[in-house]
């Protein structure tokens, strides 16, 4: 367990998408070093008994609450409630997200809209909810979590990547306007991680034939199947959600922090390959490591 720093104690913080790695994780360790934390998601069912669990033994201040990024009157009521409640909200973490899997022909706008209505637009609307408090209180963190594919493509991803290049946008652009009244904007931009986020990534429409099986007449089927493939290993293998939450606590605690913090080795390799490689070369890379995995495998 880490230690409780006391000097947090006066703070809360609030995090989205808290039923399950990144943001279950941020949400005890942030409540472990003195914040009272609300852990938010759209389902609190799936997740309480577990986080209840944890909090019982260890005596922390968190609170499970009901927000759903999507949702205008939920986020709208879970940010009046906590403020009711503390007065004050001192650190967001924006972290609710999923993937959407499939080629960009095979995508129907409908399913674009649901993955930046979560992605992006889940972003923008609890950050309005609560830059106003945190204008008020002339000081304020905003951590966004991005991801390594919000600076690099990669194939099958077009939807998830344009979300979190649009985040990243968003993040720098936002960062401009609100350093005046002390509140900071953070990115986090995490490689791989050993979560469940693999098992909770939607296939478009236009490939799925169910049960996450490829419809064999798509002409991306061979392309969709080997990207399908090396998943599991890969997330099998990533880093830590505990890793991303330490740098979500170190930047959410520091005076001086930096805009972005990448997370994982896999994220400071590929961003160093990508500075020093051409875009053609680069691409090959990644075409490569995609098709030659079914190979290996």
């Amino acid at each position: 367990m880490v230690q409780k720093n006391n000097n947090n104690n006066n703070k809360v913080a609030v995090v989205t998408g808290g039923s399950s790695g990144i943001g279950f994780e941020t949400s005890l360790l942030l409540a472990r070093n003195g914040f009272q934390t609300y852990a938010t998601m759209r389902n609190p069912d799936k997740s309480k008994k577990e986080i209840f669990n944890v909090v019982n033994k260890e005596k922390l201040r968190l609170q499970v609450t009901q927000l759903d990024v999507t949702d205008d009157n939920s986020v709208k009521e879970a940010i009046e409630n906590i403020v009711n409640e503390r007065e004050r909200i001192d650190v967001l973490v924006n972290n609710a997200g999923f993937l959407l899997l499939g080629p960009l022909e095979e995508l129907s706008i409908e399913e674009l809209k649901e993955q930046f209505e979560t992605n992006f637009f889940g972003v923008i609307r609890v950050t309005q909810a609560v830059l106003p408090i945190m204008r008020r209180q002339r000081r304020g963190t905003i951590v966004n979590i991005s991801s390594i594919a919000g600076r690099i493509g990669f194939p099958l991803s077009s939807a998830y990547v344009s979300s979190k290049f649009a985040l990243e946008g968003l993040s720098e652009s936002m960062a401009y306007e609100v350093e005046q009244f002390r509140i900071k904007v953070i990115l986090v931009e995490p490689g791989v991680i050993k979560t469940n986020f693999a098992n909770n990534i939607k296939m478009g429409k236009g490939v799925n034939n169910g049960s996450r099986s490829i419809k064999p007449n798509s002409p991306y089927s061979e392309l969709i199947r080997n990207r399908i493939a090396g998943f599991k290993p890969r997330f099998e293998s990533g880093s830590s959600p505990i890793e991303v939450a330490k740098t979500i606590l170190k930047c959410a605690t520091s005076e001086t922090p930096h805009l972005r913090y990448l997370v994982g080795d896999d994220a400071f390799k590929l961003i160093d390959i990508r500075k020093n490689t051409s875009d053609k070369d680069f691409r090959k890379l990644v075409m490569d490591s995609v098709i030659d995995y079914e190979k290996k495998h």
